[in-house]
C-alpha cells in the first residue's frame, strides 16, 4: 500500500522548536518561560483541532503574546496604596482624560488668542480650587522632586533645619538626608530621634538658615516617650516653614485623624506644603507644591523646574481626579466591611464544590504607600491554601493576595466589584490544576 496523506495535526511544530524562535525566546526572558509555553500550547491545540494550519502556529503564538508594558494586576492584598503595584489606580474619569490627551492638546496654548498660555492651567486651577488656603500652586513629577525643588531654590549653599526624628528613608533605599544634600543644601539636625522641641529649632536658626523643614514620617511610627513640634509653633520662628505631608491628603479625613492634610497645614502657618499626587489624593504620580504666592512663583521660575515638569497625560489625569474626587482609592478606603464580607461569601459560594478549600475570614487592610502608618481597616478575605499564591500571581490575569501564616488571603477591598467574577475564574483555574 502506498503512503497516504500525512495528517496535518502531525505536522504541528514541537514545543521546544517553537520556544527557540527568537521572538518567543525574547518573550520568555521577560514574561517567563512557563507563561510563554502556555501560549504556545494553546496555539498547538488550535492546530490539532483544525482551527489553525500547522504552518501558522508559530505566528499565532507570537500574536497571542501579551502586549508589552506593565500588566494589569488585581490587587487583593488589602493594601490600598501598594507601591509595587503603582500606588493609586486612576478613576475612569482620569483614564478617559489621559486617552483624550494622548493626541494634540491645548496644554500650553490659549485657543482664544492663539498664543502661548500657562502650561497645565486646568490642573493647576483645579488644585487651587481644591485647597483655597494655598495662595498659589505648582506641580512637578513626584513628591521627592517637589522637595528637591524647594531645597534647591531656597537653601542651596545654606542650611535646612530639620528634626533628627524626621530624617526618613523613602522607597527603594532613598534617604531624605541624601536627597536634600544633593541639592547643595546643608542639614542642621536638631533634637533627638524621639523628642524635638521648639527651643531646639530656635537655637539652630541663623543667617545661613534657608528654611525649617517639617517631615511627616508617613511610613512608620515612633511611640512612647516622644515629643514633636507642630507646624503652628514652627511658624512663630520667623523663617519659612516647608512641610512635607507626604501622602497627598488635601483636606482632613475623619477616617485618618492623624494624617496631615494640605489645607490644615497651610492654615497652621506653613509657608509651603509638598505632597504626592498618587497616594491619598488617588491621582497620577506627581509632586504638589502649595503655599505662599511669591515663594511658589520663585519655585516655578527656577531653572530646575523645567527638568521636573510633568507631561500632558499627568496633567490631564490630575485635573480629572481633582474634579471628580470619588476615586478608587477613596472607595477602597471607605469600603463597608459588611459589604466586603458579603462579596467574599458570595465568591466562596460561587466556587461550588471547589469552595471547600476556601474560608471566609476577617482581615486587616492597611493604607500603605507611605500613608497613615498604624491605621488598620476592618476587612474580610477569602482564605486559600498558600500554594495557590504563585499560580494566581502568574496567571493570564494576575491576582495578587497576601500570605499570612501559611494561608493565602484574597481581600476584595481594592478589587472592583465587577472584577469579582475574574477572581472566581482565576481561583477555579488553580483548583482545576490542583
Amino acid at each position: 500500500m502506498g503512503d497516504g496523506p500525512v495528517d496535518p495535526r502531525r505536522r504541528v511544530p514541537r514545543t521546544d522548536t517553537l520556544l527557540a524562535d527568537p521572538r518567543l525566546a525574547a518573550a520568555s526572558a521577560t514574561l517567563g518561560r512557563d507563561r510563554v509555553k502556555s501560549v504556545v500550547t494553546r496555539a498547538q491545540e488550535r492546530a490539532r483541532r483544525g482551527e489553525l494550519h500547522p504552518d501558522d502556529v508559530r505566528d499565532a503564538a507570537v500574536a497571542a503574546l501579551p502586549a508589552p508594558g506593565p500588566r494589569v494586576v488585581l490587587n487583593a492584598t488589602g493594601v490600598v496604596l501598594h507601591t509595587n503595584l503603582g500606588r493609586a489606580p486612576l478613576s475612569s474619569a482620569a483614564v478617559a482624560a489621559v486617552v483624550a490627551a494622548a493626541g494634540h492638546t491645548d496644554v500650553e496654548l490659549d485657543l482664544s488668542t492663539g498664543r502661548r498660555a500657562r502650561r497645565g492651567r486646568g490642573a493647576l486651577d483645579a488644585l487651587a480650587a481644591a485647597v483655597p488656603d494655598a495662595g498659589a500652586v505648582h506641580v512637578v513629577n513626584n513628591g521627592a522632586a517637589a522637595l528637591v525643588l524647594a531645597a534647591t531654590a531656597l537653601a542651596a549653599g545654606r542650611e535646612i533645619v530639620v528634626s533628627r526624628g524626621e530624617l526618613v528613608e523613602i522607597g527603594d533605599g532613598f534617604r531624605l538626608p541624601d536627597l536634600l544634600e544633593s541639592t547643595g543644601a546643608r542639614l542642621r539636625e536638631v533634637g533627638t530621634t524621639n523628642r524635638t522641641t521648639l527651643a531646639d529649632y530656635a537655637a539652630a536658626l541663623g543667617p545661613q538658615t534657608g528654611f525649617v523643614l517639617k517631615v511627616h514620617p508617613s511610613n512608620f511610627q515612633v511611640t512612647g516617650f516622644t515629643s514633636a513640634t507642630p507646624v503652628k509653633q514652627l511658624a512663630t520662628l520667623g523663617v519659612p516653614v516647608v512641610a512635607d505631608i507626604g501622602s497627598g491628603l488635601l483636606t482632613a479625613d475623619p477616617l485618618l485623624p492623624d494624617e496631615p492634610d494640605a489645607a490644615s497645614t497651610l492654615r497652621a502657618g506653613a509657608t509651603l506644603v509638598t505632597a504626592s499626587g498618587d497616594k491619598l489624593l488617588g491621582g497620577p504620580q506627581a509632586g504638589l507644591l502649595l503655599g505662599d504666592v511669591a515663594l511658589v512663583d520663585r519655585l516655578r521660575r527656577h531653572p530646575l523646574a523645567r527638568a521636573l515638569r510633568v507631561d500632558k497625560l499627568t496633567l490631564a489625569a490630575l485635573a480629572a481626579t481633582l474634579h471628580q474626587p470619588d476615586t478608587p482609592t477613596r472607595t477602597a478606603l471607605h469600603a463597608d466591611p459588611g459589604v466586603l464580607r458579603s462579596r467574599v461569601e458570595r465568591l466562596r459560594d460561587r466556587l461550588g464544590a471547589d469552595g471547600r478549600k476556601a474560608e471566609v475570614v476577617p482581615a486587616a487592610a492597611v493604607v500603605g504607600g507611605g500613608g497613615a502608618p498604624g491605621v488598620e481597616l476592618d476587612s474580610w478575605a477569602l482564605s486559600l491554601p498558600e500554594r495557590y499564591a504563585e499560580p494566581l500571581r502568574t496567571g493570564d490575569q494576575p491576582v495578587l493576595g497576601r500570605v499570612v501564616r501559611g494561608r493565602l488571603l484574597l481581600d476584595l477591598r481594592c478589587v472592583p466589584e465587577e472584577a469579582d467574577e475574574t477572581v472566581r475564574a482565576a481561583v477555579l483555574r488553580v483548583h482545576g490544576d490542583d
